[in-house]
């Protein structure tokens, strides 16, 4: 079984579009028989990837660092635990065939980064998707962008950071 690692925000304050498409999208993956990867928390859209993967009777294993105990959500499939935050990422990106970045804060910008820089060392070999809901990641592409023109960054290397505006299109490409 092929499994792709969601990315995602722990905020449990977040305008209903952004639950509503972790959900579609998680449906979509369970749908096509993927095991999902998360970091294994009931906050947020973290909370609603779970409970989709849940009650699709889906695979879902959470990663989450040793002093996160109590965030753990009570039904995953497995959970890992590392000692740090760095060695939750690489656990997360293990053995997936997609990395999937949902509208999250800095947490998620740190993970989508970290895989785009491994991507372009040759250190991860899946692909780096980023759910676009609502434009939410309009200025992340600006920067990209910004990066190609100022020569800080190749146009091969920003091609390796695909966006996608809905679960649908998304999940069309997998």
């Amino acid at each position: 079984m092929d499994k792709i690692v969601i990315f995602c925000s722990s905020s449990n304050n977040l305008a209903p579009q952004y639950g509503a498409a972790a959900q579609e999208l998680t449906e979509g993956l369970c749908r096509k028989g993927y095991a999902v990867v998360s970091g294994g928390s009931f906050r947020g859209t973290m909370g609603v990837v779970a409970d989709t993967v849940k009650a699709c009777s889906g695979y879902h294993k959470g990663v989450l660092p040793e002093f996160m105990t109590k965030l753990v959500y009570d039904g995953l499939s497995e959970v890992v635990w590392t000692p740090s935050m760095a060695l939750r990422k690489e656990e997360m990106r293990k053995d997936t065939v997609a990395a999937i970045a949902l509208p999250g804060g800095i947490g998620t910008l740190d993970e989508l980064i970290e895989t785009h820089v491994l991507i372009k060392l040759g250190q991860y070999h899946g692909r780096l998707i980023l759910l676009n809901t609502d434009g939410f990641y309009e200025p992340f592409k600006a920067l990209l962008d910004h990066f190609v023109a100022t020569n800080m960054l190749t146009p091969a290397d920003r091609a390796l950071v695909e966006f996608f505006d809905t679960p649908a299109d998304l999940l069309t490409t997998l």
